[in-house]
């Protein structure tokens, strides 16, 4: 979830005198995913005023000439088409069918007209594609399905993408992440609408948490990848990139990576956000913190030993980046994920005793061999069975503790902001723009 963070001028926008804000229109296109495209139709289009819950009004939009085809080779027809924009208070646009196609004209036009008469707009999931090529994220917080929010970046410049989030409320344009993120920005604009009974009454119905993520101790459940987009697959940077994944427990910078890449700096930064959508620097620290995230969820190792085998330098800079990325401590974050889990995935296995190598060397007994001694990586013997609580091994084959990677500069900073997002009234934004680096002001580690 995220704040409402737009001046007041954008909230405050007049609500055309033909509109009605109970008036919701679903703007359908062709090839589109059919569990997005139902979302509103559900919450918006059945009524439960017996329940409690107050009415809208549905208005089916077809967004091109149909029929409109959906995944599993449905067709669709819708009983209007775009002039039923110019009755809606509320504009859903569910998803849209490619993210590497530009959306039709006529629609486009359509939700500008809409939005600029104080309509409501809203993109679930790919949607947010639609609303970013209509020119209605510029200069906007928002969020899309985590595997396109670095192509969003990318081809939106102007959009401050936070994947991270389940959805954004910026006032008059929101935005959800995918699928069942959908549900959770619907239930929103309900309890925005009606109050929380209401959307609270709309939950049960649909058997959905009326309000998820704050169920994590620390704060709200927040989610991270480390995908990349499908593009770089091909590019000479790919190779940098997997050697970043693999030595994450080692200590480098994004000078290391520039050398690795034979790029200068600033040449290697312009060439990763451009093929990413992130700075370098955004995203190693990213990407250290879901490697501490993992480790946190499969293994034993304490919060000291996590920030070792993650290239933090001390387990203060972890602790730092993990709370301003997953709005929880680490210590926090363990708690409440085993408390989640069945007993049986919780509890170490018991400890074997070590039968001595006759020679001796290392043991023989279970645990033992190579990669268990200290400093190997595979952590301590009685280790959850379903982790992978390893350390990668350097290239070198030497044991895999972290070991310092000097260069001109041996910082690393954030902007990811100090405080988590609020919800619709606190007017701050959490994670403004994750792709934009800040001054180099904060150790990573």
């Amino acid at each position: 979830m995220s704040a409402a963070s737009s001046p007041s001028s954008r909230s405050a926008r007049k609500l055309s005198a033909r509109r009605r804000q109970e008036v919701v229109a679903v703007l359908l296109f062709s090839g589109g995913p059919i569990f997005e495209s139902s979302i509103p139709l559900s919450v918006f289009g059945i009524d439960r005023q017996d329940a409690g819950v107050p009415r809208y009004r549905l208005l089916v939009a077809a967004g091109e000439d149909g029929p409109l085809r959906t995944t599993g080779g449905l067709e669709l027809t819708a009983p209007y088409g775009l002039e039923a924009l110019s009755r809606a208070g509320t504009v859903v646009v569910p998803a849209w069918r490619s993210i590497s196609q530009p959306p039709p004209v006529e629609a486009l036009d359509a939700l500008r007209r809409a939005h600029e008469e104080g309509a409501r707009i809203i993109g679930l999931c790919t949607g947010a594609f639609v609303l970013a090529a209509a020119g209605l994220l510029d200069g906007r917080p928002a969020t899309t399905h985590w595997m396109y929010a670095p192509t969003l970046a990318k081809r939106y410049p102007s959009v401050h993408v936070d994947p991270r989030e389940l959805f954004v409320d910026d006032g008059d344009v929101l935005t959800s992440a995918g699928t069942a993120a959908g549900i959770d920005l619907c239930l929103h604009v309900v309890r925005t609408d009606h109050g929380a009974e209401a959307a609270n009454t709309l939950a049960r119905r649909l058997v959905v948490s009326p309000r998820r993520g704050s169920d994590w101790g620390g704060g709200p459940q927040r989610h991270l990848d480390r995908s990349l987009p499908e593009e770089i697959g091909g590019d000479p940077l790919a190779e940098v990139v997997a050697w970043a994944l693999e030595h994450l427990h080692e200590q480098f910078d994004v000078e290391t990576l520039a050398a690795r890449a034979y790029m200068s700096r600033r040449t290697f930064d312009r060439r990763f956000r451009t093929l990413t959508g992130s700075a370098p620097l955004q995203w190693l620290i990213t990407q250290r913190v879901l490697q501490a995230q993992r480790l946190l969820e499969t293994s034993d190792y304490s919060v000291d030993e996590v920030a070792g085998r993650c290239g933090f330098r001390s387990p203060v800079a972890l602790r730092g980046h993990f709370r301003r990325q997953l709005g929880s401590s680490p210590a926090s974050y363990r708690a409440a994920y085993r408390a989640r889990r069945p007993q049986d995935e919780t509890e170490p296995p018991a400890k074997e005793p070590r039968t001595p190598d006759p020679a001796g060397g290392p043991g023989t007994g279970p645990g033992s061999g190579p990669g268990n001694g200290p400093g190997s990586g595979s952590g301590p013997v009685g280790a959850p069975r379903r982790g992978h609580a390893t350390a990668m091994p350097s290239s070198s084959g030497l044991p895999s503790q972290p070991t310092p990677v000097k260069s001109d500069n041996d910082t690393f900073t954030s902007r990811i902001p100090e405080q988590p997002g609020r919800l619709r009234g606190d007017r701050d934004v959490r994670g403004r723009n994750a792709a934009m680096p800040g001054p180099r002001d904060r150790p990573v580690g």
